[in-house]
């Protein structure tokens, strides 16, 4: 028993080191970290190395991650978050899935792969393939940037969806899973359990847990507020499974429970740690499954598949992004960025296969073409900034892409004079278009979001539809007229394209811009921005200067510290 007991802590020591290793590999390279994850567990996995023994005790702590992966992502759920992306998010993540699903349904009964997929394993393999990494595209666009960009936010909507579409996609597939004879009593039966289960969920989320959370949080002891958590996602997880759901389904309504009360933040911050933790564990386990000889012998099929999925997705959202009312950019961006496999298509295809809808050489195909689309995605996303810049700067791209729009929003010249031009119309700029509201100042907008820019035009606020990065939509500013260009567009390459520009048409304009990154400020300095912000930096100052006023400091004392660490932060940039 105790030699047993070593070994399973050896296989879990390596597998540990190995998620590690992996990830550090995967920072280094600027990778996705669960890239590292899957390229570790292939290494050392039975198919591998062979390192680790005991997979199937693996396996079974890493459905621990799956089960808070689906907790965190309830905890995290917000319906007026998804409702404020407006209808693209809801029906155009809908319209995404379905349409990707009915291509993988034609790619499994179409490509000849090693065990044929009857007509429910096509439709559940078309599902498996519809879902996008939410892990994948949001560490991109951290890194880029581009979080708060119009295409950051579409894709960030549609992917919320797709996460949240995995909860029924489970539960019908469990219900399926004894055979398609029973098929509409299987499934008439799973949605009873699961409704019964929501409102079991619902009393006590709203009257028995708040009660409960706040007599445990009385206690001010962290520690026991943290065991409480796991044992109400446990619970909620295991419980659907003694009614024969898939405890993934208990662990999100348990999560999405817990978000509406006022202990959620202290929950996830809690909970975000194992999270992690088993998360790591999950995916190092899904790349020791991963069969190379078997990839290796079907290397053209999972080509096939690849070149499917890639082409397909890219095509279906940036059609849908188009149908919307979105430019080039936004279009070509959220194509781009959507086309890989997610990491709960593993989660999905592993339940497909413990109910037999489909086999084992399907989900290494699946397991393939997940690893090989998320490891193109940053290099396609930085190959089609690279193109879109290099177009965005020809005349005839701004005529073409101008005459595609609705006729309301195209280019008209504005006659204004010492203006202001605010180049994004996001949270900042808006505030300082309120700003200058109030003092009657003169100013105009220039917005690459059909909605925002239909909002300002009903308020009658002077405002171009377009990206303010592009010369022809520049020269339709007044800029030789103009006072200031504040450019608070969250993308540092479409700010430099637009203070270039601008200069152009007049080299004394004074410029203003917002940047993200340190690497970022000489880059802007020396395209010849005249003042760039750095907001968490001038977060800090402020609260310094707080700081020093409760220590008794006189103002001009303060300001002279202050722009002396202005100072040191620009010459820290430089020499960086």
């Amino acid at each position: 028993m105790l030699l047993e007991s070593l070994d399973i802590g050896r296989d879990l020591l390596i597998v540990l080191v190995t998620a590690i290793v992996g990830g550090m590999l995967a920072r280094w390279l600027r990778l996705p970290i669960i890239l590292g994850y899957l390229a570790g567990g292939i290494a050392v996995g039975p198919f591998g190395l062979g390192l680790v023994h005991d997979t199937d005790t693996i396996s079974s702590l890493a459905e621990i991650g799956v089960i808070l992966l689906l907790f965190a992502i309830g905890l995290e759920f917000s319906l007026k978050e998804l409702l404020r992306m407006g209808k693209i998010a809801i029906l155009g993540g809908v319209a995404q899935i379905l349409l990707t699903a009915a291509v993988g349904f034609g790619l499994g009964r179409m490509v000849e792969l090693e065990v044929g997929l009857d007509m429910t394993g096509a439709v559940f393999f078309g599902f498996i393939i519809a879902l996008s990494s939410t892990m994948v595209v949001l560490k991109l666009l951290m890194e880029r940037g581009e979080l708060d960009t119009v295409h950051g936010r579409i894709m960030l909507g549609i992917l919320l969806v797709q996460d949240l579409s995995v909860v029924p996609i489970m539960v019908v597939m469990t219900a399926v899973g004894g055979g398609a004879g029973e098929l509409w009593a299987s499934l008439g039966i799973a949605v009873a359990k699961a409704a019964g289960f929501i409102a079991v969920m619902l009393v006590l989320g709203y009257w028995g847990m708040p009660w409960f959370l706040k007599r445990v949080a009385g206690q001010r002891t962290r520690e026991l507020f943290m065991l409480t958590v796991i044992v109400v996602c446990l619970a909620a997880a295991f419980g659907t499974v003694e009614l024969e759901l898939p405890a993934a389904f208990g662990a999100f309504t348990a999560g999405l429970l817990i978000s509406q009360s006022g202990f959620a933040r202290q929950a996830f911050a809690d909970i975000l740690p194992l999270r992690d933790t088993f998360g790591a564990l999950f995916f190092v386990s899904l790349g020791m499954l991963a069969n190379l000889r078997f990839i290796g012998e079907n290397l053209s099929t999972v080509a096939i598949v690849v070149v499917v999925i890639i082409l397909g997705k890219f095509i279906i959202c940036s059609a849908i992004t188009r149908i919307f009312g979105y430019g080039h950019k936004t279009v070509l961006m959220v194509g781009t960025g959507l086309m890989q496999i997610g990491e709960f298509s593993f989660i999905v295809a592993l339940l497909a296969m413990d109910n037999n809808l489909i086999m084992e050489s399907h989900y290494q195909i699946i397991v393939a073409a997940a690893i090989i689309t998320m490891l193109l995605t940053p290099f396609a996303l930085s190959l089609n900034s690279f193109i879109y810049r290099w177009l965005s700067q020809k005349e005839w791209f701004a005529r073409q892409l101008m005459s595609r729009v609705d006729p309301d929003l195209q280019i008209q010249t504005l006659e204004l004079s010492r203006h202001a031009v605010i180049c994004g119309y996001g949270a900042v700029g808006r505030r300082i278009a309120e700003v200058l509201e109030k003092q009657k100042f003169s100013y105009m907008v220039i917005e690459l979001d059909p909605l925002i820019i239909s909002k300002l035009r009903a308020q009658g606020i002077p405002c171009i539809y377009g990206d303010a990065s592009n010369p022809e939509i520049l020269a339709h500013t007044s800029l030789d007229r103009a006072r200031v260009l504040i450019c608070t567009i969250p993308d540092y390459v479409a700010e430099e394209l637009t203070a270039r520009n601008a200069l152009r048409i007049n080299a004394k304009l004074d410029i203003v811009a917002r940047v993200h990154r340190d690497s970022d400020v000489e880059l802007l300095k020396g395209v010849g921005v005249n003042e760039i912000v750095l907001p968490f930096f001038e977060g800090s100052l402020e609260m310094i200067r707080h700081t020093l006023h409760r220590f008794g400091m006189s103002s001009t004392e303060i300001q002279y510290i202050l722009n002396n660490l202005r100072e040191g932060q620009t010459g820290q940039t430089r020499q960086e």
